[in-house]
C-alpha cells in the first residue's frame, strides 16, 4: 500500500548535444575561404600589374605572375607626381571629415535617440529619407552655393559639404537604441545636463559604433573621385583619387603607374581598418546594419 501511495519520481530528460556534422563543418569554411580567394582576386591583378611594364597589364590570358618584376615603379612614382602633396590632401579631408562626421553625427543621433520632444520621430524619417536622394540632384545647387561664398578651389568647401550625414545618425541612433534609458535618467537626477549625459555616459559606452562610422567614413572620403574633380582645380590640392590622373594621357594611360598609385593609396585605408577592426565588427552587429 505504501508503495502504491509514493509519488513517483519525475525524471527530466537531459539536453541532447546537437551532433556535429564534420562534413558540413569541412565545407563550409572551404565555402568561406573560397568567397574570401575571390574577393582578393581585383587586389591581387592590382599588386600584380604594378610590377609589370605598361604594355603586359591587359595581356590575354592573364599573366599573373610578371616576367620581370619592376620594382622600380615603386621609386618613379615618386618623382613622376607629387605623391606625397596628393596623399596630404587626402589625409586632411578624411581625417577632417571624418571627426566632424562623428561629432555631428553622434551628437544629432543622441537627441533622435535618448531625447523627447514632438514630432521627433517624423522628424528623423524626414531626415533619413534624404538618403535616398541622388547626389546628382543637388550637386549643382551645392557648387553655385560654394561658388556665391568663395570656397570653390579649396579643400574647406568639400570639407563643410561631407561634414553632415544621415547615414552617420541612424547608424548612431541604432546604437544608442541599445543603451538603456535608465543610465540617462540617473545622470539627469545627478544633476548632469544633455551635454553632459551625451559626452559623460553615452559616447564612452558607444565606441563600437563610433569606430564603425569613423571607419566607414574615412574610406568613403579617401575613395571620393567626383567631389574633388568638381570642386579642386589647383595642382596643388588634388587628392590621390585626382593625381592619378596624370598617368592618363590624351590618347594613352600609364596602366602600370596607375596600378602602383592605386596600391600606395590602399595602404593608409588597411592600416584604420586594421588598427579598428575589433570595434568595427562589434559596432556592425550592435546597430543593426547586418
Amino acid at each position: 500500500m505504501t508503495a502504491l501511495l509514493t509519488t513517483p519520481k519525475v525524471v527530466t530528460p537531459r539536453p541532447t548535444r546537437r551532433a556535429t556534422n564534420p562534413a558540413g563543418k569541412i565545407l563550409g569554411y572551404a565555402l568561406l575561404i573560397f568567397l574570401s580567394l575571390a574577393v582578393m582576386i581585383p587586389f591581387a591583378w592590382m599588386l600584380s600589374s604594378s610590377l609589370k611594364q605598361n604594355n603586359e597589364v591587359f595581356t590575354v590570358p592573364i599573366q599573373w605572375i610578371p616576367t620581370e618584376l619592376r620594382w622600380e615603379n615603386y621609386s618613379e612614382i615618386w618623382e613622376r607626381i607629387p605623391l606625397w602633396t596628393y596623399l596630404g590632401n587626402s589625409m586632411l579631408l578624411s581625417v577632417s571629415v571624418t571627426a566632424l562626421q562623428v561629432l555631428t553625427g553622434s551628437f544629432a543621433a543622441y537627441g533622435f535617440a535618448k531625447v523627447r520632444f514632438p514630432g521627433r520621430d517624423a522628424l528623423f524619417l524626414a531626415y533619413i529619407a534624404t538618403i535616398a536622394v541622388p547626389w546628382q540632384a543637388y550637386m549643382v545647387p551645392q557648387y553655385i552655393i560654394m561658388q556665391k561664398l568663395g570656397l570653390v578651389d579649396t579643400h574647406l568647401s568639400l570639407i563643410l559639404l561631407q561634414a553632415f550625414g544621415a547615414f552617420g545618425v541612424f547608424l548612431m541612433r541604432q546604437f544608442y537604441l541599445t543603451i538603456p534609458d535608465e543610465l540617462s535618467e540617473a545622470a539627469r537626477l545627478d544633476g548632469l545636463s544633455e551635454y553632459g549625459i551625451w559626452a559623460r555616459v553615452i559616447l564612452p559606452l558607444s565606441k563600437p559604433a563610433l569606430a564603425s562610422l569613423a571607419l566607414l567614413t574615412f574610406v568613403n572620403t579617401w575613395n571620393d573621385y567626383m567631389g574633388p574633380f568638381i570642386y579642386l582645380t589647383s595642382n596643388d590640392l588634388w587628392t590621390v583619387q585626382i593625381g592619378l590622373r596624370a598617368f592618363v594621357g590624351l590618347y594613352d594611360a600609364e596602366y602600370a603607374m596607375i596600378m602602383t598609385g592605386s596600391v600606395i593609396s590602399v595602404v593608409p585605408i588597411l592600416t584604420v581598418f586594421l588598427l579598428g577592426q575589433r570595434y568595427f565588427v562589434r559596432g556592425i552587429a550592435t546597430s543593426g546594419l547586418k
